[in-house]
């Protein structure tokens, strides 16, 4: 590998893999990478061009540029303006032009990594050797060519010498008739035909019959004019040709240096500089999320039943605030106005956690539902998205606290919980149900460097709880938890809330029988987590009142309340008195009428993009 360096492809190109190049002439088999040459120019205007002069061998121009072209019409690649063949006699060139202020170096990267402006190049190395099919190293392959030079050099000498020996015999012959030219004129006058005159020839003068043949096939003014002196010079060049082609046959020195020779010579004839640069390491391409999307800004939807979508903010001004696009019977969980570039993390009632970025999601009018979430992952039938987060980075510090309905808790960081490799079609397990028929009740999360929070928590058939939420350890996304609130066998967890202040929060509690109450968390004195908790509503013997929802209230927050029914209604929390945790509110909703509540999801009157929980 001294001499050869690695393949030199007609159309040139960067190989990158020293490793992969020595594997294949040390085995027969290896793997190198072949790049495109390219170069970034300046243009007018804050402006750049990306141009390749030359590809990888076997690329089709046509259809490289034409799939370039397809991930700018597509918007994989945001960022290219134009792609152009501009090709012609002096060499190849094909301009990828960029918009103002694209990252030119990152799409040349993508464009690497999806296109075949960068291949890969498999070595197999197979011949004929020893009359048989084998995969050969770059020496042995080398010594094989050797063995099959000298054998072709001494067949050709072979031939060689056989053709200049024949000739010689003849040209023998032709000298001796010429030296006996009148005799052998009237012996052939003499004879009756041309064979009578070959057996004359041979039989008087000791011709043999080849060259008896020559001589009576000659005409006759060719007899009379043959320059003798022409026939020994002809004579001497075929003695040394002879003994030129029983040297190359006999002495290996001498057919050797007539490898050598030609090998030379070809070399000088077809020889040209090498065309393709040699890198040692393969470059890893890492592509940029930012040079793949436009960072512009968009309007998100999520919805209870798993329908997602983006639309411009244009499409959204397009059509009045009441409009959403979803069918009467689901409600959005989540609206806010986020960067194309923006990290959704979508939590459900069974304790997944579907992400996104912002640019994935379904780009459809606002006015439309959206694409459903179970077009790309499994979601089972009664399973809906319950709290969507969204993050500017993945990297940050802080913690989510997810609950359940048989009363487990647990905190998972922010970095236990990131994207998998198969996170577009499978949704990641943020924590594991112990029970089949449990559901996750809420999520909340804490940024790191919060001061200290609080838990509260509601059961179903009217138990409170408040506790620190530093008594919830930090576990796994795969971990169940710890116990939240010591249920009773009947009962259930109805939601529980994360909150600063216990003493200045409220919540809101709505019953299956229509009664809504808001009530200061301060009701219930902050003790311990895992124990059996307060009353929070007056037991009744005959209907007892049964918590539908229990949400944390904040000013400005509407409720939208679904019944079994299909009926939608809405509560302004902040229009109802506070309440003991005796009471049981008041009668809002006439259940007779709309039917009984079965689902409640708060947002703030303006969309701001902070209303990320619902159960």
């Amino acid at each position: 590998m001294t001499k050869v360096k690695g393949p030199d492809f007609p159309t040139g190109g960067i190989v990158q893999g020293l490793a992969g190049i020595r594997q294949a002439y040390e085995t027969g088999r290896g793997k190198i990478v072949v790049r495109s040459k390219t170069h970034i120019e300046e243009m007018r205007g804050h402006r750049q061009q990306i141009v390749v002069t030359e590809l990888p061998y076997e690329v089709n121009k046509a259809e490289l540029v034409k799939r370039i072209d397809e991930l700018r019409v597509n918007k994989k690649v945001d960022g290219i303006a134009e792609v152009r063949d501009e090709s012609d006699r002096f060499g190849l060139s094909v301009v990828i032009e960029l918009k103002k202020d694209a990252n030119a170096e990152g799409i040349q990267t993508y464009l690497f990594k999806n296109t075949d402006l960068q291949v890969s190049y498999n070595f197999n190395m197979v011949v004929i050797a020893d009359l048989q099919p084998r995969q050969l190293g770059l020496k042995p392959l080398l010594a094989a060519y050797l063995e099959h030079r000298r054998d072709v050099v001494v067949r050709r000498a072979q031939y060689d010498l056989a053709k200049a020996q024949a000739r010689a015999h003849i040209v023998e012959g032709l000298i001796k008739a010429l030296s006996i030219l009148d005799q052998v004129i009237k012996t052939i006058r003499g004879s009756k035909d041309k064979a009578d005159a070959k057996n004359n020839l041979v039989k008087e003068y000791d011709f043999t019959v080849a060259q008896a043949e020559a001589i009576v096939s000659l005409q006759l003014y060719r007899l009379t004019n043959t320059d003798v002196t022409a026939l020994e010079a002809e004579a001497a060049e075929l003695a040394k040709t002879i003994a030129r082609q029983q040297d190359i046959i006999n002495k290996p020195a001498v057919r050797d240096k007539v490898i050598t020779d030609e090998l030379q010579a070809i070399g000088k004839t077809y020889g040209s500089d090498r065309l393709t640069e040699i890198e040692a390491q393969v470059e890893t391409l890492e592509v940029d999320t930012t040079v793949l999307v436009a960072d512009e800004q968009v309007m998100v939807q999520v919805s209870r039943d798993g329908y997602v979508k983006r639309s411009s903010l244009r499409s959204f001004q397009a059509v009045s605030p009441e409009v959403n696009g979803l069918k009467d019977e689901d409600a959005p969980v989540y609206a806010a106005q986020l960067s194309t570039l923006t990290h959704l993390y979508i939590f459900t009632t069974k304790g997944n956690m579907i992400y996104r970025q912002v640019h994935e999601l379904a780009d459809t009018k606002w006015k439309d539902s959206g694409e459903h979430l179970s077009q790309t992952v499994g979601l089972a039938a009664d399973e809906q998205v319950l709290a969507v987060y969204a993050f500017d980075k993945l990297d940050g510090d802080g913690a989510f606290t997810i609950g359940t309905s048989d009363g487990y808790i647990k905190q998972t960081l922010l970095a236990e919980l990131q994207p998998t490799r198969t996170y577009k079609s499978k949704p990641i397990v943020a924590i594991k149900l112990k029970e089949a028929a449990a559901t996750v009740t809420d999520v909340y999360f804490n940024a790191a460097g919060a001061q200290e929070l609080y838990v509260f928590v509601a059961t179903k058939i009217g138990y409170g709880l408040t506790f620190a939420l530093d008594e919830v350890p930090v576990s796994g996304a795969r971990a169940a938890g710890v116990k939240l609130i010591n249920l009773k066998p009947d009962d259930a967890v109805a939601n529980f809330a994360v909150l600063d202040n216990p003493d200045g929060a409220t919540v809101g509690i709505l019953t299956q029988r229509g009664a809504f109450k808001r009530m200061r968390v301060s009701e219930v004195p902050v003790t311990s987590r895992a124990k059996r908790g307060l009353q929070i509503l007056r037991e009744l013997k005959k209907e007892p009142h049964r918590i539908v929802a229990m949400v944390l209230l904040a000013s400005g927050m509407t409720l939208d309340v679904t019944t079994d029914q299909g009926t939608q209604t809405n509560i302004k929390p902040m229009d109802h008195p506070l309440s003991d945790r005796y009471s049981n509110g008041s009668f809002i909703i006439d259940t007779d009428m709309v039917g009984t509540p079965v689902a409640v999801v708060p947002h703030l009157d303006a969309t701001t993009g902070d209303d990320d929980t619902a159960e």
